[in-house]
């Protein structure tokens, strides 16, 4: 069961996904830094995240690896999961048409500091941690559920620096601002 709603939760926000990436493509690109590395880095979530799990669900090549958890540990994968769920949903629609999958600024784009971008500065990130997080808690298989979050990690420490970089070059002392009262993925209230 729990293989199950893992699979709806990417249908889920897979579909997020495509929404706000058909609704920001008529915002035309001014600013693309996509790099060889950030589609490689990008390649490997992909696979972490959807290939190596249907590998796991679909074939008996993994169940070597597979671990028991205790289904309390499920449900609060699922718990996890939903909340993933609504904080990205969020972060999409309070980005608007400023989203894109890799790094690049929009005509007209806007430095969005409301919504959860009052909190933390990379809310799709967070939600991507935590749906790393789940998925461990969900597929229980020391390859498969670990996937996401081991590949996730190599994307998430690469890019956001750079990411980070190109928000300061484009919004100067307003994004410096931005940095020195939020958190990157927590609350900084929750760490100070």
């Amino acid at each position: 069961m729990f293989k199950i709603i893992y699979f709806t939760g990417l249908i889920i926000m897979f579909i997020f996904r495509l929404f706000y990436r058909w609704r920001s493509k008529t915002n035309q690109i001014v600013d693309s830094r996509k790099t060889a590395l950030e589609i490689l880095l990008l390649f490997l979530a992909f696979v972490g995240m959807l290939v190596t799990p249907l590998i796991y669900v679909f074939t008996p090549l993994l169940s070597f690896a597979d671990y028991q958890l205790p289904s309390w540990m499920g449900w609060a994968g699922v718990m996890v999961l939903v909340v993933a769920f609504w904080l990205f949903w969020r972060s999409h629609a309070d980005l608007g048409r400023n989203w894109s999958y890799t790094l690049e600024l929009r005509k007209g784009h806007q430095l969005i500091t409301s919504g959860v971008y009052k909190y933390i500065r990379h809310p799709m990130y967070a939600a991507i941690w935590m749906r790393g997080v789940a998925q461990i808690l969900l597929l229980h298989n020391w390859i498969a559920g670990w996937s996401h979050l081991l590949s996730f990690s190599l994307l998430y420490f690469l890019r956001v620096p750079r990411e980070e970089q190109m928000m300061l070059n484009q919004f100067g002392e307003e994004y410096q601002s931005y940095m020195n009262r939020t958190g990157r993925i927590i609350p900084r209230r929750f760490w100070k």
